[in-house]
């Protein structure tokens, strides 16, 4: 694809692609690390360059974004508010109109989903969500893989979230609409999952739950995130309190499938949102969900830049 193609697609939230685009980026994906652990050479992406910007601090986003690229043959160009003029006030419009001529894709990792809606529509190439503070695609593209991997099709399955309505809570949201799943959600009150900020009409998808036992209850699949996600570290005190009965312990373990999965997104806090015996247990798949954001990422951008392959 060219930049200004009709046919161009921005990688906003898990909502901008199709179930059937799903079912052919995690088989791209699923390709894409076979070749990488045969260390086979795979580099359709020769001449093309990702910018990726940071107004948010990042580890795996960041090695995985930009590994991937030059796995995949290109270049990238890393900007942050503190080199760049995005920290000087430039409008997110101006800047995605210079950026985007001289790149092939963009990611973004930032705070307000708007400024991500913005700076895409005035690009000219595609853009990525590399977390916000309403979405975090990527990183449900990578779980929801991982799950196929350890366990076959999430489709009729449940998921069960424990703790903060945040971003990944309306994430799985959103996948569970798309890809035909339940989720169980649990949070403390005054951290509820708010179906209109994930954009999701069908209620149908999921059951919200008082205590996170009951979410955890026949569970395929056992996640969670940090108490205090970056920029609402103020609440840091009164999220702790809030917080302490939705630690993922052995006993919410327990109360899943006997195979259930537990996931987290990373970095985790050991003894708040989850024991450590849950996470560096048997179940736990924490450290392959970490690596496929970089298999997952690499399909996601071969498809946005290429079209299917084949």
């Amino acid at each position: 694809m060219k930049p200004g193609d009709a046919l161009m697609k921005h990688y906003l939230q898990f909502k901008d692609l199709r179930a059937e685009e799903y079912a052919y980026l995690f088989e791209r994906t699923r390709e894409i690390k076979k070749r990488f652990k045969n260390y086979e050479k795979y580099q359709p992406l020769v001449d093309r360059t990702l910018a990726m910007i940071f107004e948010k601090a990042s580890t795996r986003t960041r090695v995985s974004f930009e590994a991937g690229m030059y796995q995949m043959g290109g270049s990238v160009v890393n900007l942050t508010t503190g080199d760049s003029q995005l920290g000087r006030a430039e409008p997110a419009e101006d800047s995605a109109r210079v950026i985007s001529r001289m790149v092939d894709v963009v990611m973004i990792r930032t705070y307000e989903q708007s400024m991500l809606e913005r700076f895409a529509a005035h690009s000219r190439v595609p853009v990525i969500n590399g977390l916000t503070n309403e979405h975090h695609p990527c990183q449900i593209l990578a779980d929801i893989f991982t799950y196929i991997e350890h366990r076959g099709p999430i489709q009729g399955k449940v998921v069960a979230w424990v703790g903060d309505g945040n971003n990944m809570a309306n994430t799985w949201l959103q996948a569970a609409d798309i890809l035909g799943f339940a989720l169980h959600v649990s949070t403390p009150t005054g951290y509820e999952l708010d179906p209109v900020v994930a954009g999701v009409a069908n209620t149908q998808c999921v059951k919200v739950f008082d205590h996170p036992m009951d979410a955890c209850r026949g569970a395929h699949l056992v996640t969670t995130d940090v108490w205090t996600s970056m920029g609402y570290e103020a609440e840091n005190e009164e999220r702790r309190k809030a917080f302490i009965d939705w630690c993922v312990d052995a006993d919410m373990m327990s109360a899943a499938q006997p195979d259930a999965l537990f996931m987290h997104c990373l970095p985790a806090h050991r003894g708040e949102e989850v024991a450590a015996e849950v996470i560096d247990g048997p179940q736990s798949v924490v450290w392959d969900e970490a690596e496929n954001r970089l298999h997952a990422q690499k399909a996601l951008m071969e498809y946005l830049l290429l079209g299917r392959i084949g």
